[in-house]
């Protein structure tokens, strides 16, 4: 698609800021008004539209992407949302451990130990620890609890949440995200502890090393959405 604007202005409009793009407000991808709570994050809306060439790239709108996300598709049926990541609460990497005499054992619980402690002070809950990749479920009081973690959130923390969780296949870590002093890059290569420790072992090509780096970038975009919502 060829650029079809020349400037890129910000708006108040009712409960918050918009991007215009030659006058005209942009809208979501399913219609809606494109309307943020913060004028941080409508900044890098625009900025997203200001980079754009004579020819736009519709992979270099990720914070528009997260935006749309949270006001078609969250905003509407929060509670859908929340239920739906509960899974990943039930299959967490974080919780499902090598056999305690492999050496992959000792590098899981020296990263994924204190994070996994940390969600469990903050909520009052405790998570079943599992050796292998036999699927066992979760107390049903941590479960119930964390449901009530995700209610409280925002569409847009929400919208983060359902980014941060499937990329890191766990919810643990896409909480901690949250925490304005987390560090994605840390939570990321948490998330990623095997699949660094098979690189590890036996090397990683040009292929997987991209996808890698395409998701730790997409990590630390919705990381940084959450802070500016």
């Amino acid at each position: 698609m060829k650029r079809f604007w020349r400037e890129v202005t910000l708006g108040e409009a009712a409960g918050g800021w918009q991007v215009l793009l030659d006058g005209r407000p942009v809208r979501t991808q399913g219609g809606a008004a494109q309307i943020v709570p913060r004028h941080a994050l409508a900044e890098i809306l625009a900025q997203e539209w200001a980079a754009q060439g004579e020819t736009v790239d519709p992979g270099s709108f990720p914070m528009r992407d997260l935006t749309d996300l949270a006001l078609d598709h969250v905003a509407p049926d929060p509670a859908r949302q929340a239920t739906s990541l509960l899974r990943y609460a039930q299959t967490d990497t974080l919780l499902y451990r090598a056999d305690p005499d492999e050496p992959l054992h000792r590098r899981q619980l020296e990263r994924w130990e204190p994070l996994v402690q940390a969600l469990e002070a903050r909520y009052g809950i405790a998570f079943e620890r599992i050796s292998g990749v036999m699927p066992r479920p979760q107390p049903a009081a941590t479960l119930d609890t964390l449901r009530g973690v995700l209610l409280d959130q925002d569409a847009w923390h929400l919208a983060a949440i359902a980014t941060l969780a499937p990329l890191g296949a766990s919810l643990i870590v896409a909480l901690a995200a949250l925490d304005p002093e987390a560090s994605p890059e840390d939570l990321f290569a948490a998330a990623n502890l095997e699949e660094d420790w098979q690189v590890e072992l036996w090397g990683q090509d040009e292929d997987a090393a991209r996808v890698r780096a395409a998701r730790e970038a997409a990590f630390a975009a919705a990381t940084r959405f959450a802070r500016l919502a």
